[in-house]
C-alpha cells in the first residue's frame, strides 16, 4: 500500500510540475509574438528596481494597509511553501519531516514556528482582504469591468489560500498530537504554538482516537500538496501570474522619465534625409541601418513590443492605474485596467488560434477595433498617472499610444481637433492659426 502512494505522489509531482512547465512555455511563446525591444541596458539600475519593487513591495506600500496585508499573503505564502521541498521529500522517500535531519530538531523547531505564524499571518490577510472585496466597497475593486470572471477568480485565490493554510494547521495540530502519544513514526520534532492554541485542543475536545488523527495527518497532508499543485497550474488562468511575472516586468520596466515617448528610426532618418539636400532617398540602408518597419504603430498584438505583451499578462487587476486616470474619473470610457486587461484577452485568443492550427489564421479580428475602441484610446490625457500608481511598474500608457500611433500614421484617422493643430503646425510651425510672420507679434511691448 506503502509504495502504491509513493507512485501516486510521484505521477501526481510529475504531472503537476509538466502541466505548469507546458502552460509557461505557452505564455512565453505568446510574448515573442510581439515585436523584439532592446531592454538590457542599466542592469545595475534594473536589478534594483526589481528587488525593491518586486520582491521588496515597495509600491504596494504607499497604500499602507492594503500593502501591509499584501505582505503577510505574499511574504507568508512563499515562505510557507518552502516546506514543499518537504514534502516532496517525505513523499519520495518516504520519511517524515526530512528537514529536521537536515536543521537539526532546535533549528527546525525555531523553522516550524516561523511558518505556523506566517500561516496565521496569511489566513488574517486573506479573510480581511475577501471582506474588503465583497462587502466594504472599494470602488475600483467593483467596477463593471470586473464582474463576472475577474471578480470569481480573485475570490477563488483567496479562498485556496485559506484552504490551504488551513489544512497545514490541520495538519501540523494532529502531528503534534500524534507526538505526544507516541504513535507510531511520530517523533518529537518541530514547534507548533498556533496549532497549540487553535485546532489541538479542538481536537482534545473530541477525543479522538489515534488512529483517526493519523488519517486526518494524511488526509491534510494529501491536500496540501495536491492542493498547491493545484494553485501553481491554475494560476494559467488567473490574474495572479504576477506573482511570478512581476518579476520579469519590474527587470525590463522602462527606466527613463515619465513622458519621454521613443522616436521610430525610420521616421527620424526620413526627415534627416529632407533636410540633406545631398542625400539619395532612394538609396539602398546602409550595413547595419534598420529597414522601415513594416507598420507604424500597434494595430494588433504582433505590432506591440514584448514587453507590453509581458505586462498584460502581469497585470494584477488591482485597479490602482483607473482608480487615478482623470479620463475615468470623469466618467469617460478609458480604463488603462482595461487595456490591459483587454490586451491578455486578444493574445490569449491568439494563442489558441495558433493551437489549433499550428500558425496564427486570420481570424478576422484585431487589438483595435474588435477589443480596444477609438474612444478609449482618445479619451487618454498621457498623464501617466497609471504608470506611476502601478504596484508592478506596468505600462498601459504606451500601448494607448502605440495604437493611437497607427491611427494617426497608417489610417489619418486622428479626431479633428488633433488634425487642425498638424495642419497648423505643418504651415504655420504653430499649433495656432496664424501667419508665421505674426509669430513674434506676443513679445512686442
Amino acid at each position: 500500500m506503502q509504495y502504491i502512494a509513493h507512485i501516486i505522489f510521484l505521477i501526481l509531482l510529475v504531472a503537476g510540475f509538466g502541466l505548469f512547465a507546458k502552460s509557461l512555455h505557452k505564455i512565453y511563446r505568446n510574448i515573442r509574438l510581439g515585436r523584439e525591444i532592446k531592454r538590457n541596458d542599466r542592469k545595475g539600475e534594473r536589478w534594483e528596481t526589481m528587488t525593491r519593487v518586486a520582491l521588496g513591495q515597495s509600491k504596494m506600500t504607499k497604500r499602507p494597509v492594503a500593502g501591509i496585508l499584501h505582505i503577510f499573503v505574499y511574504v507568508g505564502f512563499i515562505i510557507i511553501n518552502i516546506e514543499l521541498i518537504e514534502i516532496i521529500v517525505d513523499g519520495i522517500f518516504g520519511t517524515h519531516r526530512f528537514l529536521a535531519t537536515v536543521f537539526g530538531n532546535t533549528l527546525y523547531s525555531y523553522f516550524t514556528a516561523t511558518l505556523e505564524v506566517l500561516a496565521l499571518l496569511v489566513i488574517v490577510g486573506v479573510v480581511l482582504f475577501f471582506i474588503r472585496r465583497n462587502f466594504y466597497g472599494v470602488k475600483r475593486l467593483n467596477m463593471k469591468e470586473l464582474f463576472g470572471w475577474p471578480k470569481e477568480d480573485a475570490n477563488w485565490i483567496l479562498i485556496i489560500e485559506f484552504a490551504l493554510m488551513m489544512a497545514f494547521f490541520t495538519m501540523n495540530s494532529s502531528d503534534f498530537i500524534l507526538q505526544a502519544r507516541g504513535y507510531s513514526h511520530f517523533a518529537h520534532l518541530g514547534s507548533f504554538p498556533v496549532s497549540q492554541m487553535t485546532l489541538v485542543p479542538l481536537f482534545e475536545v473530541f477525543s479522538f482516537d489515534s488512529g483517526f488523527l493519523f488519517g486526518i495527518e494524511r488526509a491534510a497532508w494529501w491536500f496540501h500538496f495536491v492542493g498547491i499543485l493545484f494553485f501553481m497550474n491554475y494560476l494559467y488562468y488567473s490574474k495572479h501570474l504576477h506573482i511570478i511575472l512581476a518579476f520579469p516586468s519590474t527587470w525590463y520596466a522602462n527606466l527613463e522619465k515619465k513622458g519621454k515617448f521613443n522616436n521610430l528610426d525610420s521616421v527620424t532618418k526620413e526627415i534627416k534625409l529632407m533636410m540633406d539636400p545631398n542625400a539619395d532617398p532612394y538609396a539602398a540602408p546602409a550595413e547595419g541601418e534598420a529597414e522601415a518597419p513594416a507598420k507604424f504603430g500597434a494595430e494588433d498584438v504582433f505590432d506591440l513590443n514584448q514587453v507590453q505583451l509581458l505586462n498584460a499578462y502581469s497585470c494584477t487587476e488591482c485597479g490602482r492605474c483607473t482608480a487615478v486616470c482623470p479620463a475615468n474619473i470623469t466618467g469617460k470610457k478609458l480604463s488603462p485596467r482595461l487595456i490591459l486587461m483587454k490586451t491578455r484577452d486578444r493574445l490569449e485568443e491568439v494563442g489558441r488560434n495558433i493551437d489549433k492550427n499550428g500558425k496564427f489564421e486570420d481570424d478576422g479580428k484585431k487589438l483595435l477595433n474588435d477589443y480596444i475602441t477609438k474612444e478609449e484610446l482618445w479619451a487618454c490625457t498621457t498623464c501617466n498617472a497609471c504608470t506611476e500608481a502601478c504596484p508592478v511598474l506596468l505600462d498601459p500608457l504606451s500601448i494607448i499610444f502605440e495604437m493611437r500611433r497607427f491611427l494617426v500614421m497608417e489610417q489619418s484617422a486622428a479626431p479633428q481637433e488633433l488634425n487642425l493643430m498638424m495642419t497648423n503646425v505643418e504651415n504655420n510651425a504653430a499649433p495656432w492659426q496664424y501667419n508665421q510672420a505674426d509669430r513674434l507679434n506676443w513679445a512686442k511691448d
